[in-house]
């Protein structure tokens, strides 16, 4: 072999053949570990909406149209206890991602924080128990919620998101 195919190809084939080995050892460990994945994340949801509603058994998910921007998923108690809503604004991070459980009755049984990108200190205070326990038993008019100073803008679009998910609620009991 000349100095060039010893220098030149031989490496680039004994890399090429690293990299085929090692791709389809990772395609073969993502193909058995896919199912399992998609089964825990599944259970986690399931999990962070009975966690909403904790009077529900277990949920449906509703295909409704002309919904605010913000909810991007219903679900919808299979027993009726109420419905769960997964709502998304725009903070002053970024997207906000949250859950919102409301009972049959309009009321709101819980709701939380899944993922932000706040300003630490200030816009992170809506993940806190102290902000999003005084949404727990509104109905619509969401009176008595106040915003946090120094984080309107995080509080505003939490705010406004739950109000989208009154908006989602009354289509949704129009849907059953």
């Amino acid at each position: 072999m000349s100095t060039f195919g010893k220098d030149f190809v031989k490496p680039i084939l004994v890399l090429s053949l690293i990299c085929l080995v090692i791709s389809a050892a990772l395609a073969f460990t993502n193909q058995k570990t896919a199912p399992i994945i998609a089964e825990a994340e599944r259970v986690k949801a399931e999990e962070a909406r009975k966690e909403m509603l904790p009077q529900a058994d277990s949920f449906t998910k509703m295909e409704l149209e002309g919904l605010p921007a913000t909810v991007t998923e219903v679900y919808k108690a299979d027993n009726g206890a109420g419905f769960v809503f997964m709502l998304t604004a725009k903070g002053y991070g970024g997207d906000i991602k949250l859950i919102c459980g409301i009972d049959s009755e309009g009321k709101i049984t819980d709701c939380n924080t899944l993922s932000q990108s706040e300003t630490k200190g200030l816009g992170t205070k809506i993940t806190q128990p102290e902000f999003r326990s005084q949404f727990s038993g509104k109905d619509s008019s969401l009176e008595g919620v106040e915003t946090i100073s120094g984080a309107t803008i995080s509080s505003k679009a939490f705010v406004n998101a739950i109000k989208d998910a009154f908006t989602a609620y009354k289509a949704a009991k129009e849907a059953e």
